[in-house]
């Protein structure tokens, strides 16, 4: 079935198709187990392959004597996203895959060579230049894409893992390869690591010779300078002369502190003598040893006196004398006093000539300290650049030292460490039997299902109209009388009653129209159909077989003509399957709408003409009408195939027509061979009332047609 009317709706019957699939539950089932043999057959052929996997972390890594410190400041890039693809990457470069290859002699297994493995498909395909020869190659790279294809190296998520699979035939290869892979990795980094520390050596040596010679001239040319301009080191950092200045600075300030001491000490002393005041009270005074022992000579004549004064008289020798050496005492105190005096005024001198000789000192020392910070500025530049230049060279010296001791091959591990290590497997990774088998014979039971159930759909036997529940109703009810469409194969169609006697004769009537034969004869309607839009035309045989035997003329006029016609056998006599089969027993309509025969193979040919008919059938009408509701789309089918589709329905009325289709567009023929006025006004009025206009009588009763009946009746 190739269309469906447009005014028609359908929908799919799940029932019929699981009814269906049931109907041929043990072909279904023996393609199933045909289906599991192959796979299980084409599984046992295929060669096993065995898959193991190696796995190595991304660290940072350092000699045990470096500095953790250092190793930690590395630590970085090392843990980025980027870094973990390009080592992935890295991986799987080709010096690593040659490497492998050649340390496990791969050149020399066929199983790496895909010239060695070809197969007749693979020759078929070469030689219609649909797949490139493999011999073009060369052998080093046929074996290095023979080893790609079988290597995986991926990053496991969220982590620093990289894991690096391998699949090959021997067991012990799978194992093998990617260990190896993870031995060249870590010592190719490892040597990385050492190449750098080499290189970095080779290039630190001439550089830190160059650097020497440098510092050596710069701290020469910072001497010279020195020397030149008189600025010679102190232990302070400064130049001489700014030392100098600033030692003459401190001791002109401590001259002048001791010059003023001194004035203001005079200064007391003469205003305290002036005063008349004791000079035991004066600090200078009193520190001298001489006027300490004045002073107690003076005590002791004092006491003497005042003691003797109590027994003697003041004329008395003795208490003048006393007094007599009292007065020298106090003579020789003042000029003590005045010598005092003397040696303080004369300390203030000696200040004030030492404080004017450092002055003149310094004035001298301003002048060569202002040219000696000129000239520090020079010294200053030249010691920078030494300074500089020494330090460079003790950065690349300690550079060397580091890169020197890491010139061992154990003190430069590879920032990567096997947590994982490929083990030979046992169980072969493809092809998995069981799973194959069972997924096979899943595959084959769906995909026959499905064609079960395509076939189904096709036929028209899974598609049914969609209509109202009242109309659904309707047809239930009038299933046990589908025979108004279909009648039983025994039932005989309907004839018109024989007028009464008293009856007046049709032509006598004035109220019934006259109907000439010729307007309406079996070629007339051919050409009428042939001009018509409507590719679809039901024929009405009120009168009975002799109708029917007109509907099988018609479709053979039409054939003649060159039109490409099939006629519908629905009548309940079945006349029209006994004019054009050859043998009664040919699969029909009945067969088609009881599913017990495909659409195809219920079309066949006319035995007198180059028309299609499809006969009335073998099954049971009563069960055949019970899918009455596939015949509209049966028929949208034949109308996509041919030009005009008939059906014969024999004695139909109209409520039988309309189950056939929805569609008012239709050609309704009436076949009467002979006309009844009564029973052709009375069609003519039911199938007008009920919305169909183009109604035709087709009127022919030739000598085909009697001998058609006679014919079937013989």
């Amino acid at each position: 079935m190739s269309g469906v009317s447009g005014n028609q709706d359908v929908d799919i019957d799940l029932g019929q198709l699981v009814r269906a699939v049931w109907a041929r539950r043990l072909k279904v089932l023996a393609i199933t187990a045909l289906g599991a043999g192959v796979a299980f057959t084409g599984a046992k052929m295929i060669s096993p392959k065995y898959r193991s996997e190696t796995r190595i972390l991304i660290e940072p890594r350092a000699p045990a004597f470096a500095n953790a410190q250092a190793a930690d400041a590395n630590a970085g890039p090392l843990l980025d996203e980027l870094n973990i693809a390009s080592q992935v990457q890295l991986l799987q470069s080709a010096d690593l895959i040659k490497q492998v290859i050649n340390s496990q002699k791969l050149y020399d297994l066929p199983e790496f060579d895909a010239a060695a493995n070809g197969s007749a498909l693979t020759d078929i395909l070469v030689a219609l230049h649909l797949k490139k020869n493999p011999y073009e190659n060369p052998p080093e790279e046929r074996v290095i894409d023979a080893f790609t294809e079988r290597l995986q190296v991926y990053q496991v998520p969220g982590s620093r893992v990289i894991g690096i699979t391998f699949t090959s035939k021997d067991p012990k290869l799978a194992a093998v390869i990617p260990n190896a892979m993870a031995a060249v990795y870590l010592a190719t980094q490892s040597g990385a690591k050492l190449a750098s520390n080499s290189e970095a050596t080779r290039w630190l040596e001439p550089e830190i010779q160059n650097l020497r010679q440098k510092v050596n001239d710069a701290e020469q040319k910072v001497a010279e300078y020195r020397a030149e301009h008189g600025l010679l080191p102190t232990n302070g950092g400064a130049n001489f002369p700014t030392q100098q200045l600033n030692d003459i600075s401190a001791e002109l300030t401590r001259v002048r502190g001791d010059r003023a001491n001194a004035e203001a000490r005079a200064q007391s002393v003469r205003n305290a003598l002036s005063a008349g005041e004791a000079s035991d009270t004066l600090q200078d005074i009193m520190s001298s040893q001489s006027m300490q022992r004045l002073k107690s000579t003076e005590s002791g004549l004092q006491s003497q006196i005042s003691d003797l004064q109590t027994s003697l008289l003041n004329n008395h020798p003795r208490l003048k004398s006393l007094r007599a050496q009292l007065s020298d005492i106090k003579a020789q105190i003042r000029q003590e006093t005045q010598k005092i005096l003397a040696s303080i005024e004369n300390e203030a001198k000696v200040s004030a000539v030492r404080q004017k000789e450092l002055e003149q000192q310094a004035d001298k020392l301003k002048a060569n300290s202002a040219q000696a910070g000129e000239d520090e500025v020079g010294l200053n530049a030249l010691t920078r650049e030494a300074a500089a230049q020494r330090q460079l060279l003790e950065t690349y010296l300690s550079r060397y030292r580091e890169a020197a001791s890491r010139a061992d091959k154990n003190s430069s591990p590879a920032d990567a460490r096997v947590v994982s290590k490929a083990i030979q497997p046992v169980d072969p990774y493809f092809p998995k039997l069981v799973p194959i088998v069972i997924v096979a014979a899943l595959a084959t039971l769906i995909m026959t299902s499905i064609t079960v159930m395509l076939a189904e759909l096709f036929s028209g036997r899974a598609l049914r109209p969609v209509g109202s529940p009242e109309e659904d109703a309707r047809e239930e009810a009038d299933e046990p009388t589908a025979t108004s469409v279909l009648p039983k194969r025994i039932a005989t169609p309907s004839l018109l009653a024989t007028p009464a006697d008293d009856e007046p004769p049709a032509e006598t009537q004035e109220d019934e129209p006259v109907v000439e034969a010729s307007e309406f004869s079996i070629a007339s309607v051919s050409d009428y159909l042939r001009g018509s839009r409507a590719p679809l035309a039901i024929a009405i045989s009120p009168t009975g077989d002799d109708g029917s035997a007109a509907t099988v003329s018609l479709a053979r006029k039409l054939a003649e003509d060159g039109s490409r016609v099939i006629l519908v056998d629905m009548t309940g006599s079945g006349l029209p399957t006994d004019l054009m089969a050859e043998d009664r027993s040919m699969l029909g309509i009945t067969d088609l709408l009881c599913g017990d025969a495909a659409f195809g193979d219920t079309i066949h040919g006319d035995s007198r003409s180059d028309a299609h008919f499809i006969p009335q059938g073998i099954s049971d009408p009563h069960r055949a009408m019970r899918g009455a509701a596939r015949l509209s789309l049966l028929l949208d089918a034949l109308v996509s195939a041919y030009d005009l589709v008939i059906v014969e329905c024999g004695a139909a009325d109209v409520a039988g027509v309309s189950r056939l289709t929805q569609s008012k567009d239709v050609e309704i023929i009436l076949s009467m061979p002979e006309i009844v006025e009564q029973e052709f006004v009375t069609a003519m009025t039911e199938f007008e009332a009920a919305g169909y206009e183009r109604v035709v009588l087709m009127s022919d009763g030739s000598e085909p047609i009697e001998s058609a009946l006679s014919q079937r009746a013989a």
